[in-house]
Formats: structure tokens, sequence, C-alpha cells
């Protein structure tokens, strides 16, 4: 018989009022970005309240893993990290590099420049994180 392992649960993403829309629309599954419309300057920063003028606007959620890393046991003691899982550098579609991890059941055959789409995974609390998986067709 063996023992039940309670593990802590996935971290919840920090809110703020700079990026409580960027959350919103990850709950109903879509991926937002900041563009500045007067330069076409596109970004991802869920740090800074958008700048007057910036707007969100919705991803196609498409890119390319930069790089990644298999991380294999804890990253730290008391971390929810369940590993083993992919994490990864993402440059998505329209320009930024987006950190995530790489899910689903083709994770870890993962390589440097495979072509992946964002699927959001539930943290609970009505909380969506987006995710990757690969594109394989």
């Amino acid at each position: 018989m063996s023992a039940r392992v309670d593990l802590p649960p996935l971290l919840l993403p920090p809110r703020s009022s700079a990026n409580e829309a960027f959350w919103e629309a990850a709950t109903e599954g879509r991926l937002l970005l900041q563009r500045r419309p007067s330069t076409g300057e596109v970004r991802l920063d869920l740090a800074s309240p958008l700048a007057p003028g910036d707007e969100w606007f919705e991803a196609s959620g498409r890119g390319v893993v930069q790089s990644f890393n298999i991380v294999t046991h804890e990253t730290a003691p008391d971390t929810p990290a369940r590993p083993p899982y992919v994490a990864a550098l993402i440059d998505l579609a329209e320009g930024p590099c987006m950190p995530a991890n790489i899910v689903g059941p083709a994770a870890f055959a993962v390589s440097v420049g495979d072509q992946v789409r964002c699927v959001f995974e539930a943290r609970g609390c009505g909380v969506n994180v987006p995710q990757f998986v690969r594109d394989e067709g």
C-alpha cells in the first residue's frame, strides 16, 4: 500500500490593476499582449500599467520554442513545483518572448524551434495560466 502525498497547490500568479485585463482574458482562454499603436511596438509587461495610448490586444497564441529546460527535481524546498516539467522561453508570433511551461503528452519530446500554441491551465480560484503545447499538426 502506498502512502498518499499531499502536494501543495500550484502557485497563483500575482495580480494587480496593471495586469488585471491579462488575467481576465486568460479566464476566457484568450492571450493578451500590449501594443503601442503609434509605433507598432508589441510587448508583454505584466508589472507596469499601460502607458497612455497603449492598448491590450488578443494574440494568436502561436510561437516557437527559443529554449527550454527539463526540471527534474524541486527547485527549492517547500515549493509547489511538481517535477518533472518543461520550462521554456517562447518567441510569440507577435514578437515578445514569454516564459511558460510546455505541457501535454509530447512535452518531453520538445526541441528548440518547435512550433507551439497556447493553452490555459486552471489553477483554481478562477485563474487560468497560459502554457504551451507542441503544435504537431
